[in-house]
């Protein structure tokens, strides 16, 4: 779990949307092995980012930084690291973010895959992480097991 918050990470701000979404995957049956927040870097998530593909996650959720601000650099870093784009991933979720509120086609959030990773980019408000997270749970296992090579595909 990467928050991704200059506010959070200079404690200007509480971090909701990481514990919650920690929360949540830790329900769905993953196993959260770290949590971290970092400021809106460029160069800083895209270095969080490939030091846990390094270190072998099979998910890396980040929440934040994906909206319309100069500093939502989030789903730039992310194409920085991933190999292959998931767009799949993140139109489910930008769909369902839309049939919440119309500014749900604001979020730029990408996911694709590095290495054995799948990265996807969730936005930073803990409301949509609770409303996204379902839409993404159901299909968590099956693509880990993909990209894996043990799904049968």
């Amino acid at each position: 779990m990467l928050t991704i918050s200059t506010r959070v990470s200079r404690r200007d701000a509480e971090d909701q949307s990481g514990p919650l979404l920690a929360q949540l995957a830790d329900s769905a049956g993953a196993d959260v092995f770290a949590m971290e927040v970092v400021p809106d870097d460029l160069a800083l998530i895209e270095d969080r980012l490939h030091h846990y593909v390094d270190e072998g996650a099979q998910v890396i959720l980040t929440t934040g930084g994906t909206g319309l601000t100069p500093d939502d650099v989030t789903p730039e870093a992310t194409r920085r690291v991933v190999e292959r784009e998931a767009p799949g991933i993140a139109e489910a979720l930008r769909a369902e973010s839309m049939r919440q509120t119309p500014m749900g086609m604001l979020s730029r959030g990408v996911a694709g895959i590095a290495g054995q990773t799948l990265i996807v980019n969730l936005p930073g408000s803990p409301r949509a992480v609770e409303q996204l997270f379902g839409v993404l749970s159901g299909v968590l296992e099956h693509a880990v097991a993909t990209i894996a090579g043990q799904s049968g595909h």
